[in-house]
């Protein structure tokens, strides 16, 4: 299928049925008539024993895109997202591995669609907290490949005039790697600075988040990639879904954060519905789809609910979900997390 190619649209509906009666309970319902859009890009076989089909992958990813868009191409669509004068951040999610995290596969394809688009290889960086995951994800085999960086916030450094302190200070035992890690008495700080990556190199950020499944967040998704991912002394709202209630859509809400995400995209090739963020092939099932959306609140509620979905018709014991995180950034006007306003298309290749 070419980079033109025509598609079938399956169907286009409001997300209602995905949730259960009493799960209004969960969502605060904001005063406005706004929706979310997000277009599901199916395909066939895009998996084969759990790796990836390059050209089928690419193929599905560019026809969600270009539906997603409204665009005419490949090159078209990507230039409604971003400029031939930016340099164009790839978030990706690698602690998982490169077999249930962000995929190099998924990424390929974004940067193929990029380059067509006039942005140059020097201006495109794959990313995410460190380089040691990133490396054993095979993102850097993948950059050498395509002449693109790949970089990891904690060795890029930390900005020291920008960061996020909460409204009620949580001290967080400071690590190798912290901006204040080493400084004289001190062993606890209450900052969490931004990635000099993220606040001084990037102009345009695309976040790519596994289809996985976390404990205390609910879901490895664009909250919990994004934030844990872009800031130093995380170590106090990891493992505490109270703190990452909080912490989470408020660190995404930075100005140099959220205002420069583009684009989000769920790799829902394969659903792991528990055992994350570490990779457990036998929790998970193939699903062959590409989620694309502007709403990180949208697509993180769908990845919630799908989840919870893939539990209950195995009988697997209900997980937390933390709905709050996504109560607290629709609050923060993050996006939409009432299903009912949320719409969903569908497309998949003839």
């Amino acid at each position: 299928m070419s980079r033109n190619a025509q598609f079938h649209l399956v169907w286009f509906v409001l997300l209602g049925w995905l949730i259960p009666a009493n799960a209004a309970d969960f969502f605060s319902l904001r005063g406005t008539n706004a929706a979310a859009h997000v277009t599901i890009a199916q395909g066939d076989n895009l998996l084969n024993a759990f790796l990836p089909d390059d050209q089928r992958v690419e193929e599905c990813f560019n026809l969600g895109l270009i539906v997603f868009t409204r665009g005419t191409n490949v090159a078209a669509a990507w230039r409604s997202l971003v400029t031939t004068n930016d340099t164009v951040g790839i978030k990706v999610f690698s602690e998982p591995g490169k077999l249930s995290g962000t995929r190099p596969a998924v990424v390929k394809a974004a940067i193929h669609g990029l380059l067509a688009a006039g942005i140059p290889a020097s201006q495109i960086v794959i990313w995410d907290r460190r380089t040691d995951e990133l490396r054993d994800a095979g993102f850097f085999k993948l950059g050498a490949e395509l002449g693109v960086s790949v970089a990891g916030a904690v060795e890029s450094g930390y900005d020291t005039n920008t960061y996020y302190l909460p409204d009620s200070p949580v001290m967080g035992s400071l690590v190798w790697g912290d901006v204040e890690f080493g400084l004289t008495n001190r062993a606890a700080g209450k900052k969490s600075f931004v990635a000099q990556l993220v606040s001084q190199r990037l102009t345009k950020i695309i976040s790519i988040a596994p289809l996985m499944n976390e404990n205390d967040a609910g879901i490895c998704g664009h909250f919990y990639s994004l934030a844990l991912g872009s800031v130093d002394n995380v170590r106090r709202f990891a493992s505490n879904a109270e703190r990452l209630a909080v912490a989470l859509p408020e660190i995404y809400a930075l100005p140099l954060l959220g205002d420069r995400v583009t684009l989000h995209i769920t790799d829902a090739l394969l659903a792991q519905y528990q055992g994350g963020p570490a990779s457990y092939l036998q929790f998970s099932r193939v699903r062959n789809e590409i989620w694309f959306s502007h709403d990180p609140v949208a697509l993180d509620t769908l990845a919630l609910k799908e989840l919870a979905r893939e539990r209950r018709s195995l009988n697997i014991p209900t997980l937390p979900s933390n709905f709050e995180i996504y109560t607290n950034a629709a609050l923060l006007q993050l996006g939409i997390n009432d299903p009912a306003r949320i719409l969903i298309e569908k497309v998949r290749p003839n």
